[in-house]
């Protein structure tokens, strides 16, 4: 995938991984439409932007997604990359009684995976106009080995990659490839109530991307998510136990 001249789409990319993202490829010559559901996030956002566009827009909502495809193939029919960034993340314990979780993991699986789903197919036939083209699927290293604080989270999480896997197959003979991000615990707003000040900062998510793009490296363990993924393949229990130990 080459690295400038491309016009990119990230959700969610007013803060944290999205916007960390968005700085890398404007740094680098590259033309970023982000989104998000707050206009004065965004705004802010774009101040620390070179080259970017800010669209208000929500990704679980039918309507706002439509509105944003139109969009984009009027204003920005060069678009060639696709960043699914934006994500719900709720902390609950399946243990617990009356925390609903049935509404929980509707919300967290709507949000991360099938509006993912929706979104892709509607821009896939723009994409397709391009020379290269690519779209990245932010997933997480719990796709593998869930958190039990973290359940339906995990779960959409899991089928984001199944459907990844699915989606590079499927595209394999066109131009798009198909990246999946697979960050390990990250120091922002969006994972502090799940202790994030102990992560990874989000400009380090960013500069693996930015490498696995000039890679073609497809399915991306970011920092310490490679020797993570190693466990999981040699043992999936101890993976589960080690990712459960470490609870906020």
């Amino acid at each position: 995938m080459k690295l400038s001249n491309n016009t990119v789409l990230i959700t969610g990319g007013s803060a944290g991984i999205g916007l960390a993202i968005a700085k890398q490829l404007t740094e680098a010559g590259n033309h970023v439409i982000i989104t998000g559901r707050n206009a004065e996030r965004l705004e802010k956002a774009l101040a620390q932007l070179k080259n970017a566009t800010g669209i208000v827009s929500d990704v679980s909502k039918e309507a706002d997604v439509v509105k944003l495809v139109e969009q984009l193939k009027k204003d920005h029919p060069q678009l060639n990359a696709v960043i699914n960034n934006a994500g719900r993340a709720i902390l609950y314990s399946l243990s617990e009684s009356n925390v609903d979780a049935y509404s929980k993991a509707a919300d967290e699986l709507h949000t991360n995976y099938l509006s993912v789903i929706r979104l892709n197919e509607l821009l896939l036939p723009l994409l397709k106009q391009q020379a290269a083209a690519a779209i990245v699927n932010v997933s997480s290293i719990v796709a593998f080995a869930p958190s039990q604080r973290l359940s339906s989270y995990g779960a959409s999480k899991a089928a984001l990659h199944s459907y990844s896997q699915s989606l590079r197959l499927a595209l394999k003979n066109t131009n798009i490839k198909v990246f999946e991000l697979m960050p390990p615990l990250v120091d922002t707003e969006f994972s502090e109530p799940i202790g994030g000040s102990r992560g990874i900062p989000a400009s380090a998510v960013a500069d693996a991307l930015f490498t696995a793009f000039k890679n073609d490296e497809y399915e991306i363990h970011v920092g310490g998510t490679a020797d993570f993924y190693k466990l999981y393949l040699s043992s999936p229990q101890q993976a589960l136990e080690v990712m459960n130990a470490e609870l906020p």
